[in-house]
Order: structure tokens, then C-alpha cells, then sequence
């Protein structure tokens, strides 16, 4: 399985064999070699070896280059303030402390960290980039002029509209001019990241940034290049309007429920992604919080044009095995990775000695059938199919969210849910059986048993 067409077919929204896995890897690469936040962004050196110790640890199909919404903003003449476990902030607004719109030029390769910034994505692109898809992040239209103009965009709007626009227009240029540059140094897929998006109506969203996002999408696709749309916060209201602005993909994080934006892209012929959780499950959470969740997620999004993926930047401080628990569900490994970690030690769960059953018996390991939709229907397949066969068939749910039901999936050796067990055999793996197809089974291993 090549990991980078995987990545690049689901975000065309095609059908694809399993969920392409994307961490975004931001401020944590810093972690894993060892230098603080403010050290890494600063160094190409540093962030080629940070993105590179993340291909080698977490085994992704697809990374961001860089997780930085504040190298636009910089370059422009923003104040930083940077930090040791986080990506830097903006500090000083320059249409607030006397610089003047015109004044303003869309930045180069050789203004602010660009120099830094492009040097690492270059090489990063000749490292891995005929291994996974390598995307570019741009700060989005909306967000950037938040940098240059501080809150006193939301009065702009409301007050000056026309003012508003024209600052629009400045950054929708920026974010064209800097699309150019990661496209021209080898990356498969440029995102606008535009968080702040989050604040506003959709009216505001349609007047104010949909004609400008759509540009900067025109303009990469018309590069033969992919296209995402990224947002943080409670953005479900303006979900719709991302679609609209026709990017390949939006991503989105845990305040918008990941059924609905399948359901609203599906509309679009957009693909999605997102959206384990970035603190109760990766930066807080167990390994087995991560796979739950990360399971979850998969059973919705499904296998056509869905994208597995944190709903932002990961924290500085993720615990790796939690990413690696990620990584290890994604590619079939989780029963090994579980015995690795001793996750699981002083929880058992003792499997029956199947052959001396005096019945056959069916495991379900599920993550809930009571919130999984299809977890609740592979159990209602299992229990329509044995309602003929009372006393000769037993089953029982296995929800994973419980630690003796990690302790059977590991031996059974169970590495997706949904997942029918027979007998201590692997019968149906993710895809539900029809009653007939399973009656016909049992009926079968029933009368071979000879119960």
C-alpha cells in the first residue's frame, strides 16, 4: 500500500483501502529531538529532523511541514512572542500601531523566517516526499488579518466594510504568494489553516471570506496542486460555507461532530478529515483513550474521502505512545503494540476453551453498540442471525472502551472493530454480514460441532 496515493486519493474523496493516517505534527516535533518550541522554529535544521523523527516514529501516510500560522504574520512587520512548548504568538498588529494598508508588501522567500521555513521544506520534500504526501500550511485570509489588524477587525467589519475588504484582498494576495512558495518547493497539498473563521456567522463568512479562500483555491488548483481547508473551534455553523469555497478537503476538530461534516461535505463532493481529540484523548488521555477514540473516528468517517487526523496541531508534550497506539490501529499492529507497552498489565480476561463448549459460541469486539453505528448494527446482525438457533448459539459484545475487552481483542487478535469472532475464529472484520450469510455460517460450524 503506497502511503502518500492513499493520502491523495481520499482527499480527491476517493474510495481507499483504510483511512489515511495524518498526524499534525507541529511544536511536538521540538519534543522529539529535544529542543524547546522557540529552538525549532527558528532552525531548518531543526525542522527537517523533527519532521523526519516523526516519519520514523509515527509512520504516517501524509505530515504538514510545518505548524506555524504566525510566519505570514512576521514577515509583515508582527511582533512575536515566542515560547518554549508552544508555536510563537502574535504580539503587535501593525494596521493598529500606525502602518498603513498600502504600505504593506506581500511577502518573499527572503523576508522574515520564509528563508528558514522554505530551506526545511525543500529538503523534507526530497526526503520523504515519494514516501508520504507532504502538505504545506498557509495562514488563512480571515486569521492573517486578524495578525495585521487585531480585534479591531470584528468593528471593521460592522463599521468599514469596504476598509475590510480591502484588507482581505492584501491577504488573500499573501496567502496566493505563499501557496506558490510550498508548491514550489515540492508539496503535494496546501492547507488554509483559518481558525478564526470559528468566530463569525455564516453571512460574515460568506461576505467577508468565502470570495477570498475560494481564490487562493482556484489558484492552487489551477498549480495541478491539492487543496484542504483547515478550521479550529466550534466552526459546525460555517461548515457549509468551507464547502462552498470548493477545496479538495476540510479538516475539522472534536467541537464539530465528525457525522455531520461527512454528511454536509458529502453534498460538496468534499473530502474530510479529523478529529481525535487534541487533549481528553492524545495529550491526556491513555493509549487506550487514543484507540478508542481514533476507532471511533474511523468507524464514521469510513474508507471514501476520510482522512484520520488530530483536529489541530498536536501539543508539545503528546506522550508518543499515544500517537504510536494511533499508528500501530492504522496499520493492523494494535495487539502488539498493546503487549509492548504493558499497557494492560494486573487486567485479564480469560478467553473459553472453545472445542469443549457444548454450544458455539460468537464474540462481538465492538467500541460501543450504543454509540458506534456500526457497532450497534454488526450486534443486530449477530442477533437476528441466532434467533434460530437457541441454545446452540451464544454471543456476547465486547466493548472496548472496557480493559478486559482491549485483553480479549488482543488475544482473539482482533485489530479492527467491528469484528464477529466464531469460536475464537475471525469471521467478519469491519463489513457486516447479511442474516442469511450468517445463519448459513452458524448453521454450518453448529452442525459440525454437532451441538
Amino acid at each position: 500500500m503506497n502511503a502518500k496515493k492513499l493520502v491523495l486519493d481520499a482527499i480527491r474523496n476517493e474510495q481507499t483501502e483504510r483511512a489515511p493516517w495524518v498526524p499534525f505534527v507541529g511544536c511536538h516535533a521540538a519534543s522529539l529531538i529535544g529542543v524547546n518550541a522557540e529552538e525549532y522554529f527558528k532552525s531548518s535544521e531543526h525542522i527537517f529532523n523533527g519532521v523526519t523523527k516523526a516519519y520514523e516514529d509515527y509512520r504516517p501516510d501524509g505530515l504538514p511541514v510545518l505548524f506555524d500560522l504566525q510566519v505570514e504574520a512576521e514577515a509583515l512587520g508582527c511582533g512575536l512572542k515566542y515560547a518554549e512548548n508552544n508555536p510563537p504568538s502574535v504580539a503587535t498588529h501593525p494596521l493598529v500601531d500606525g502602518v498603513k494598508l498600502e504600505d504593506l508588501k506581500v511577502p518573499t522567500e527572503k523576508d522574515g523566517r520564509f528563508p528558514i521555513v522554505m530551506e526545511a521544506t525543500k529538503r523534507i520534500c526530497e526526503a520523504l516526499g515519494d514516501k508520504i504526501a507532504l502538505y504545506g500550511l498557509i495562514t488563512g485570509p480571515y486569521t492573517l488579518a486578524l495578525h495585521l489588524r487585531g480585534t479591531e477587525i470584528f468593528f471593521d467589519m460592522m463599521d468599514d466594510p469596504d476598509y475590510m475588504h480591502s484588507v482581505m484582498a492584501f491577504c488573500e494576495k499573501v496567502c496566493i504568494a505563499t501557496a506558490q512558495m510550498y508548491m514550489d518547493a515540492g508539496v503535494d497539498i496546501v492547507a488554509i489553516v483559518d481558525p478564526m473563521t470559528s468566530q463569525i456567522s455564516p453571512d460574515s463568512f460568506a461576505e467577508f471570506v468565502a470570495p477570498y479562500a475560494t481564490s487562493v483555491f482556484e489558484a492552487i488548483r489551477a498549480q495541478g496542486k491539492l487543496s484542504s481547508f483547515f478550521v479550529c473551534g466550534d466552526a459546525k455553523k460555517n461548515v457549509e460555507e468551507m464547502c462552498k469555497c470548493k477545496p479538495n478537503n476540510i479538516s475539522i476538530d472534536e467541537n464539530i461532530p465528525l457525522d455531520y461534516v461527512k454528511e454536509v461535505a458529502g453534498k460538496y463532493g468534499v473530502s474530510f478529515g479529523g478529529n481525535v481529540k487534541l487533549t481528553l484523548s492524545l495529550l491526556f488521555g491513555t493509549v487506550t483513550d487514543c484507540i478508542k477514540d481514533a476507532q471511533n473516528c474511523m468507524a464514521v468517517g469510513g474508507t471514501k474521502g476520510y482522512i484520520l487526523a488530530p483536529g489541530c496541531d498536536m501539543p508539545f508534550s503528546t506522550p508518543v505512545d499515544n500517537i504510536k497506539a494511533i499508528s500501530s490501529l492504522v496499520h493492523g499492529e494494535i495487539a502488539e503494540f498493546l503487549e509492548d507497552v504493558n499497557v494492560l498489565d494486573g487486567v485479564d480476561a480469560a478467553l473459553p476453551d472453545y472445542p469443549s463448549l457444548d454450544h458455539v459460541r460468537i464474540d462481538v469486539i465492538t467500541l460501543d453498540s450504543e454509540s458506534c453505528a456500526p457497532c450497534q448494527y454488526m450486534m443486530e446482525a449477530v442477533r437476528k442471525a441466532s434467533e434460530g438457533f437457541e441454545g446452540k448459539v451464544v454471543y456476547k459484545e465486547h466493548k472496548v472502551k472496557d480493559k478486559e475487552a482491549v485483553i480479549t481483542m488482543v488475544k482473539l487478535g482482533v485489530s479492527n472493530i467491528p469484528t464477529i469472532c466464531i469460536d475464537g475464529q475471525i469471521k467478519h472484520v469491519s463489513i457486516i454480514p447479511s442474516k442469511e450469510e450468517l445463519v448459513a455460517q452458524l448453521k454450518e460450524i453448529v452442525e459440525a460441532k454437532g451441538v
